[in-house]
């Protein structure tokens, strides 16, 4: 790399000079401005009285991104990896939807994908605590996924059967024309999000929908006590004596009242 390819990677892919930072906030800048103008045009009152100022807005947001994008590339010392990693993905995607519209009507509203870019910003003013309980979650979710997987293939059985229920119940009629659509109905039912497109008319449906209801606020609560205890755990530290998880902040064992003083 030559010297004004170095200076140009320090401030296109580096945060720790005063020139690097100033680029990256520019750039939040522009990709906030754009995911707005998109948001803005989808408005009928907007999009269709200013048609051209969002379209020469679209292109040149667009036109910024792609020379970034392309800058991005000719500057990187690995331009394969960049382009194949996560940022140069989600580079990529932000700036195809217009293209795309050349041939697919609709498809520059993806553009709402830059909003992804914005989080760089972890990255800018480094925010570490940010970054550390983002780790805490992830390794949260990863521990509680056997127990989430069962769960919800518990759940998935229920639906099921209710469905299969529900479709004997009522005959085939009220809206339940065949098992899957009554698994459609027992799943809007459990997940209490309740459309009303389809409703049981026969006392033993109405029955068995009330019980469908209680049961639904009951399995909302676990996933969620799950990843509660998982996150809890994941916090913690096991105490080498007896096993026993302690606040990381602890000074002694609540199990065996062992010091952790490193003195």
């Amino acid at each position: 790399m030559g010297p004004i390819r170095k200076k140009l990677y320090r401030i296109v892919f580096g945060t720790s000079s005063k020139a690097g930072k100033l680029f990256d906030i520019w750039l939040l800048g522009f990709i906030l401005a754009s995911v707005l103008v998109v948001m803005l045009e989808s408005v009928p009152e907007l999009g269709a009285s200013n048609m051209k100022l969002f379209l020469l807005l679209e292109w040149g947001f667009t036109i910024i991104f792609s020379i970034e994008y392309i800058a991005r590339i000719f500057i990187s010392p690995r331009p394969l990896r960049y382009i194949f990693s996560f940022w140069g993905l989600i580079d990529l995607l932000s700036i195809l939807p217009t293209y795309l519209s050349f041939f697919f009507i609709g498809y520059h509203y993806l553009l709402v994908v830059r909003v992804f870019r914005l989080l760089r910003v972890f990255r800018i003013f480094k925010l570490a605590r940010f970054n550390a309980e983002s780790k805490v979650l992830m390794v949260a979710l990863k521990s509680s996924f056997y127990k989430i997987s069962i769960f919800l293939l518990t759940v998935l059985a229920i639906v099921v059967l209710l469905g299969t229920i529900m479709y004997v119940v009522e005959g085939g009629e009220e809206g339940f024309t065949s098992i899957p659509q009554s698994i459609y109905w027992a799943v809007v039912t459990v997940t209490t999000v309740g459309y009303g497109d389809m409703v049981p008319h026969s006392v033993l449906g109405k029955f068995i929908s009330a019980l469908a209801m209680m049961l639904g606020y009951a399995i909302i609560a676990v996933p969620t006590g799950i990843v509660t205890v998982a996150m809890s755990n994941s916090e913690n530290e096991k105490c080498g004596n007896c096993d026993t998880r302690n606040s990381r902040t602890a000074r002694f064992c609540n199990g065996c009242g062992k010091s952790f003083s490193k003195d």
